[in-house]
């Protein structure tokens, strides 16, 4: 059984998707998918936030996909202090 996530890991999930989403603009989930070696469907689950916790190199192949560095990634997707 898989531990269930913590408040912070599902935003910080929903961050990392809307951060996908935005630096896709006006091109095709497919497109995105295909370049990365993914399914549109493994994309459309991490840009909605249903797989909030991708494997590092699914990452990894996203942000060479769309020019995103990791470092900034890591920036943009880390908590948020309270």
């Amino acid at each position: 059984m898989r531990t269930p996530l913590t408040p912070e890991e599902r935003e910080r999930g929903e961050r990392l998707g809307l951060l996908l989403r935005e630096a896709r603009g006006g091109r095709s989930m497919t497109e995105i998918a295909a370049v990365a070696g993914i399914s549109p469907e493994t994309l459309r689950k991490i840009e909605t936030g249903r797989a909030p916790t991708p494997a590092f190199f699914t990452v990894a192949a996203l942000a060479r996909a769309l020019g995103l560095s990791m470092d900034e990634l890591a920036v943009l997707c880390a908590p948020v202090p309270v």
